[in-house]
């Protein structure tokens, strides 16, 4: 079993991906956020490959307007030895890596040009896989698209489509089921007359239920006889629901319990889990030294050092009780350190918590910062006491003090990425 995140990586600004607006697409412009966008992705992949994360979904949005007329770039010629590199490094490292093209790719849209233009936007996608020379376990995610009034017509549509694009394209599709049209019926019911591979998402299959109600692990089952061999092991979706409450919206993070019971009954515990969530690769860590039989005390303490500060600008009481809990180096216990991380996340602002860890990040500084930083952070620290400073903007002081020394330790902290 492989646990990904999706296209978006949080904790270093080496990772940051860029993107273009249509009115200053030019050919320079192009390519200059093309590059960035590549060097991203190449350091997402570094990441993924030292914390051992198998499988990711790269962003759509790596070529700005990939798939829209006016880039005219020729991309793959550009960029031919750095798409090699990182083709070379997914596939000796043995990453599984995926596309999903956004809301207004719709195959089976009734208007000819919006249908053309998804055929175009999936060929970009299928290029760009095939720039990096991924094999066919790479997958194009896709959701069926819009009903019109008429699920029948909408699902045949969708058939002749899918058997009108070119084969570079069709061969790296999957589908999957959606939120408000096409349950997971439905989507099995076309993946029988296209031979298409069906990623079951639980969140949508939550929100939009077929008429035969069947357990998820029977969903799940089904699902994967659609997947051959040639289609790599099979993937689902997993996602839990936010907080605010606004239908189908992703939390900030995959909650421990909530995911082990999910994982408990799994028909199948070797299948590929995406994780569709808002912290992206935190919630990808966590959830694989969950499911590890046996994780190391190192791999706490990796992720101890990431989350230190940010823990205790949350409450010194549970970095204390983290502290303690890593004492115990025989016996590492990865449930019982991210129910304290929840735990912490879960608490309202303490501006006292905030300065506390303020001062402790400071103490980097505090012995070889000029008087001006001294005499600026201790201003902050008296507004973030009084409640007229942001935790953010005093974060933002003590980053550009971390990058112009260039502490690594500090420059990896989710202090300076969680709120």
């Amino acid at each position: 079993m492989s646990i990904g995140y999706a296209c978006v990586h949080i904790g270093s600004a080496a990772t940051r991906l860029y993107s273009l607006r249509l009115k200053n697409a030019s050919l320079d412009n192009i390519f200059l956020v093309t590059g960035k966008n590549l060097d991203a992705l190449d350091a997402m992949i570094d990441y993924n490959i030292a914390n051992n994360i198998r499988l990711f979904r790269i962003s759509s949005d790596i070529v700005p307007l990939g798939s829209h007329p006016i880039n005219t770039l020729d991309w793959q010629t550009a960029f031919a030895a750095k798409l090699d590199a990182i083709g070379r490094k997914i596939s000796e490292n043995h990453l599984r890596v995926s596309m999903h093209p956004g809301q207004y790719t719709v195959l089976n849209a009734v208007d000819s040009a919006v249908a053309a233009r998804a055929a175009d936007d999936l060929l970009y996608h299928a290029k760009f896989l095939n720039a990096l020379s991924c094999d066919s376990i790479c997958k194009i995610v896709l959701h069926i698209g819009g009903v019109y009034g008429d699920k029948s017509a909408a699902k045949a549509r969708f058939i002749r489509a899918f058997g009108d694009l070119p084969p570079a394209v069709r061969d790296r599709l999957v589908i999957e089921n959606d939120d408000k049209s096409f349950h997971i019926a439905d989507v099995l019911e076309i993946s029988k007359q296209t031979g298409l591979p069906v990623v079951f998402d639980n969140l949508h299959h939550a929100l939009n239920q077929p008429e035969e109600k069947t357990d998820i692990s029977e969903w799940i089952t089904r699902c994967a006889k659609t997947w051959l061999p040639k289609d790599g092991i099979q993937k689902i979706h997993y996602s839990e629901s936010a907080k605010s409450g606004v239908r189908g919206a992703h939390s900030f993070s995959v909650m421990v319990d909530s995911f082990l019971a999910f994982h408990q009954n799994l028909p199948d515990k070797t299948i590929d889990i995406m994780l569709e969530v808002k912290d992206k690769n935190l919630s990808a860590v966590k959830c694989s030294l969950l499911t590890q039989p046996n994780i190391a005390v190192r791999d706490l303490e990796q992720e101890w050092a990431r989350y230190k500060y940010w823990v205790l600008s949350r409450s010194s009481a549970i970095y204390e009780k983290i502290r303690t809990l890593l004492k115990d180096k025989a016996h590492p216990d990865a449930l019982a350190f991210y129910r304290l991380i929840e735990k912490a996340a879960a608490l309202p602002e303490s501006r006292g918590a905030e300065v506390n860890a303020a001062q402790h990040v400071w103490g980097y500084f505090s012995e070889t910062a000029p008087a001006g930083d001294k005499r600026r952070f201790e201003k902050l620290v008296s507004g973030l006491s009084g409640g007229t400073v942001s935790p953010a903007s005093i974060k933002r002081f003590l980053f550009r003090l971390a990058q112009a020394q260039n502490q690594p330790y500090l420059l990896d902290s989710l202090y300076f990425y969680l709120d």
